[in-house]
């Protein structure tokens, strides 16, 4: 029983390390792009 809660102990730090090298290391930004909108100025 504890070789099973040893594993899945190391299973559950070895995915935060991975999620956590991820975060830091994989390209998340957002793509930018311009965005030109009209604008009424004075309009009744």
């Amino acid at each position: 029983m504890w070789r099973i809660l040893k594993v899945l102990l190391v299973l559950v730090v070895a995915g935060l390390i991975g999620l956590t090298g991820y975060a830091y290391l994989a390209d998340l930004s957002p793509p930018q792009t311009d965005v030109t909108k009209p604008v009424m100025l004075n309009a009744q």
